[in-house]
């Protein structure tokens, strides 16, 4: 997953972009357990761009997108908010929801 700019981030919603985007923090355990898990997902559905970005360097995105807490995946599609996910569960659970709002 290639870590993403505030700038990558706002010209995806800019260019109606359709991406799956994972906001972390790196001293965040259940982050890192999630981010496992999306790594996977992410060789299972090549055909969408997966992205992550640090949130301690986002407020405004965090703000934006209104994220409440990490981890958390927005999914965009057409650059509009398809799917925001706090609670990752498991690989099939995340491939499953993603798969169907493409």
């Amino acid at each position: 997953m290639k870590e993403c700019t505030k700038d990558e981030i706002i010209d995806a919603l800019e260019n109606k972009e359709s991406v799956v985007l994972y906001f972390y923090t790196p001293l965040c355990g259940t982050c890192q357990v999630a981010g496992k898990m999306l790594g996977i997902v992410e060789q299972m559905m090549d055909e969408l761009p997966f992205k992550k970005a640090d949130l301690n360097y986002l407020p405004e995105i965090a703000e934006r997108f209104s994220i409440e807490s990490v981890p958390c995946l927005i999914q965009l599609n057409e650059g509009k908010i398809q799917n925001k996910i706090y609670a990752f569960h498991s690989v099939p659970y995340l491939y499953e929801k993603l798969r169907k709002s493409k």
